[in-house]
């Protein structure tokens, strides 16, 4: 789909397996295939990038160790580089994902140019813990508060999220919520393709069920082991853990805690989750906090429903008892007992995949979310030149 008006977009973000990360490159590659200029400027390249994409470019940010520097001062070499690269490129604007240390450092790029009669407008979008972890620290939260009131234009990946940052920060300027999306013709279940790869995982009389998270606390992975061990009691059934992190171990402690090691894969961070995702019944997410849930999203495309926290941004996401499951934190015994009751109505669980699927295809498919990106750069770009 060609763009009406192809810009020059410079984008930064946590180039690693984490949420930001993700929505962050998928949106430089949507926005590439409708005709705009994309360069990540980033520590690393983004890991769902292939570096075969047309109309991206990636610029490494390279810090200078001096031992000075007890910590190398990577906001400033942030800062620098986009002053290069936009400068350099003629870039239209900067989008940056996180607002810690990102939009400090776009706001010190922009400065650096103006001074040289050079205009750069940059946008930044709040994605869950820059606002309610890290920008609450008494440490941090003056600089958060001014990195996101000295941005051109600020985006939230939820409603929820808009209204916690109004909150605990008395910021009135405008936020627009533009919620997550997923790639409606990639993420999708493939029967021929699941035939193929799901015997890998399960065998024809079994449940898959997965996860998928970087393994931070705030996800709660010991929770969906212990999920898992009681569905796995009541019925035939193995569990798919994709992604890594610091709860690992705790979760493979867990496992063989329970006896069901030889029942559960821990697959490790993965690039084709798309291919994955489609292979399972169910998703657990569990999470103590989660200011969208894309994970769900993306299995959710791919027809299969999640068992879920009814926190943050999920509700705008899951409808209870329609596309989905909602709980209580912590309640490990509801949602083992939800799980085994779907497995037992096949034809419940079948309804419920069918309307995840629709829910992702009516609302949260890129082809409509990043054209209000689009809509949004083009109104920021405009009023940051009166």
């Amino acid at each position: 789909m060609p763009a009406a008006t192809p810009r020059r977009i410079g984008i930064t973000c946590y180039p690693t397996y984490g949420g930001s990360g993700v929505v962050a490159t998928e949106l430089g590659i949507e926005l590439a295939a409708r005709g705009h200029e994309v360069h990540f400027i980033t520590s690393s390249q983004p890991f769902r990038l292939t570096g075969r994409e047309q109309n991206i470019h990636f610029h490494e940010v390279a810090v200078f160790h001096y031992p000075l520097f007890e910590h190398p001062p990577y906001d400033l070499a942030l800062a620098t580089r986009m002053a290069e690269v936009a400068e350099f490129y003629s870039l239209d604007l900067l989008h940056v994902h996180y607002a810690i240390p990102h939009s400090v450092s776009a706001y010190l790029a922009r400065q650096m140019l103006a001074a040289r009669g050079v205009h750069l407008p940059f946008v930044t979008t709040l994605h869950g813990t820059d606002i309610t972890l890290v920008g609450l620290d008494p440490s941090y939260l003056p600089i958060t508060k001014f990195g996101i009131e000295e941005s051109d234009g600020v985006t939230s990946i939820s409603a929820h999220l808009r209204d916690r940052t109004y909150e605990a920060f008395g910021i009135h300027q405008h936020i627009e919520v533009i919620r997550n999306f997923v790639n409606c013709d990639v993420y999708v279940r493939d029967p021929e393709k699941v035939a193929h790869m799901r015997p890998r995982y399960a065998a024809e009389n079994e449940r898959l069920l997965v996860h998928l998270s970087n393994f931070r606390p705030v996800k709660r992975v010991a929770d969906v082991v212990e999920v898992f061990a009681r569905v796995a009691k009541e019925i035939p059934s193995r569990l798919m853990l994709i992604g890594d992190g610091p709860d690992r171990s705790i979760a493979e402690h867990l496992a063989r805690k329970y006896g069901v090691q030889d029942r559960t894969h821990f697959l490790g961070k993965q690039d084709n989750v798309n291919e994955l995702l489609p292979l399972a019944d169910l998703m657990l997410m569990p999470s103590e906090m989660e200011s969208f849930g894309l994970a769900a999203l993306e299995a959710m495309a791919c027809r299969v429903p999640a068992i879920a926290t009814r926190v943050g941004g999920v509700p705008e996401l899951i409808e209870d008892g329609v596309n989905g499951l909602l709980f209580s934190v912590g309640d490990v015994e509801s949602m083992a007992a939800a799980a085994i009751a779907l497995f037992q109505n096949p034809s419940r669980l079948g309804q419920m995949a069918e309307a995840a699927r629709r829910t992702a295809q009516k609302h949260f498919c890129a082809s409509s979310i990043v054209t209000l990106y689009e809509q949004f750069y083009e109104k920021i770009i405009a009023e940051s030149r009166h």
